[in-house]
């Protein structure tokens, strides 16, 4: 059913109340159509809390966002109706998408707000899942949006229409080891504005004289090539080098087997062997950054929230970070108001405030990335000073151990401007996994035949790229 298919429905049930309840001369007393869902225009008389369901905060912050949905009861004290509860989804992004689909499909669970990857908007939306949101044509809250970053806020939209807004967004990062390069004489201190290409990153590990053959030896670079959701960002970022698109803007498989084989070449060529630590393969973000830390390769992609993690890991002076080399993907996450949500107008104004630029603020220095160009800028809004102050312990310098804040304990004031500019440039130029409401299906396929290829001893990638090709296009055809 989709969105407009519910509202026809809704439509007809509110008139059916309408006139039971005129009948029954108690019109003041009637809130709702079966069930006891309010209708439109009747949001505000529902009772909170407006719930928010989200995954679990991988920062290690002390919950960031709990603590900004606690400053939002706050400013809200005196409206019960405005009171907002968090609830964290246990489990991975695939366990998380199921139980949200499965609770708003059948009704099961009372979520008000739910924060997606940004990769489910266009299923939830084309669904009927989640609302539209208000289109603001200008004024306040239409230049409020202009804030975004382009390339982030283009997340949010299906078919032309914005279902949510960002809340917190990822990109792929070169986390590498100064100490190691500079003891083979490679130059490491990269400006902000500069970075390695692949070639370079190559170039790099044949000086160092790395060719990995156990698990325990030291590698020229790792990442997450787990039969998982890290696989397909890897894949797609050395497909989006090769300049292979998977998809056009509404979904359509616009690729090939040609194409394909370019990509898969390019993979390939990125984590062949001697290059790449032998337990990439098994690796997910967790294992890939202890590789990193404990010595067993001198660089590692990852998203931003390492940066936080490896100031409790390493010495400040033994790791930095840079842009990824080519094209680097989008992750994060996306607040939408749910279909059925009786609290939707409360629900938006709770989603503004947590996607405000305090509030984003707040969320960068949690190590998250934010989602708005101004928090990069140097006129960039504080966060909300109750919310810093439980991001870290009270009177004491924040430490990254204890906050989570993406503030390596002796790396400093400069060091955190360098990677905040990096970070933003970062964003501006990622690219997107592919637009469908059948990504769950997509990522599946990807990953099962490009994890088979990566394990095979003579890897054959123009039968792999013919086998995938055949059933890439049956996924994108909703088949």
């Amino acid at each position: 059913m989709t969105y407009g298919d519910r509202r026809t429905s809704r439509g007809r049930a509110r008139a059916a109340v309408t006139l039971a309840c005129l009948l029954a001369l108690v019109s003041a007393a009637c809130t709702g159509g079966p069930g006891g869902t309010p209708q439109d225009g009747q949001e505000e008389s529902a009772e909170g809390p407006i719930v928010v369901a989200s995954g679990l905060d991988v920062t290690g912050s002390g919950s960031v966002r709990q603590q900004l949905i606690e400053e939002w009861n706050r400013l809200h004290a005196g409206s019960k109706a405005q009171q907002a509860k968090l609830v964290e989804l246990p489990g991975g992004a695939d366990q998380q998408r199921s139980q949200l689909l499965g609770a708003l499909q059948s009704g099961s669970a009372r979520y008000d707000v739910v924060n997606l990857d940004i990769t489910w908007i266009p299923e939830f939306a084309e669904a009927g899942l989640i609302r539209p949101m208000p289109v603001e044509e200008s004024g306040a809250a239409a230049d409020d949006d202009l804030d975004f970053i382009r390339q982030v806020h283009a997340t949010t939209v299906w078919k032309g229409r914005s279902f949510a807004r960002p809340f917190n967004t990822d990109v792929g990062l070169l986390y590498y080891r100064p100490d190691l390069l500079t003891e083979a004489d490679i130059k490491a201190d990269k400006q902000p504005n500069a970075h390695w290409t692949w070639d370079q990153l190559y170039s790099s590990v044949k000086t160092l004289g790395l060719n990995p053959v156990r698990r325990d030896e030291l590698a020229g670079w790792t990442t997450q090539l787990k039969q998982y959701e890290g696989l397909t960002v890897n894949a797609v970022e050395a497909f989006a080098d090769a300049g292979v698109e998977l998809t056009d803007s509404e979904g359509k498989y616009s690729s090939d087997a040609g194409k394909l084989k370019k990509g898969l070449d390019a993979l390939l060529d990125r984590v062949g062997r001697g290059r790449v630590q032998p337990a990439a393969l098994t690796s997910d973000e967790t294992a890939s950054l202890t590789d990193f830390a404990e010595g067993r390769a001198v660089f590692l992609r990852h998203w931003p929230y390492a940066y936080g993690a490896l100031g409790s890991l390493m010495e400040p002076r033994d790791y930095a970070v840079n842009r990824l080399p080519g094209k680097a993907v989008l992750g994060g996450q996306n607040l939408a108001v749910t279909a059925d949500s009786p609290r939707a107008e409360n629900a938006r104004e709770l989603i503004t405030f947590l996607t405000s630029r305090e509030s984003e603020r707040c969320l960068l220095d949690a190590g998250f990335a934010a989602t708005r160009a101004s928090v990069y800028g140097s006129a960039a809004k504080p966060c909300w000073p109750r919310v810093a102050a439980a991001l870290r312990p009270a009177g004491d310098a924040p430490t990254a151990a204890a906050t989570g804040e993406g503030t390596p304990k002796g790396q400093g004031a400069q060091a955190r401007a360098t990677y905040i500019r990096i970070l933003g440039t970062a964003l501006t130029e990622a690219v997107q996994r592919p637009r469908t409401p059948y990504y769950g299906a997509f990522t599946q396929v990807l990953q099962s035949h490009v994890h088979a290829l990566l394990a095979a001893e003579r890897p054959d990638t123009d039968a792999a790229a013919e086998k995938l090709d055949k059933e890439l296009r049956d996924v994108f055809a909703g088949k």
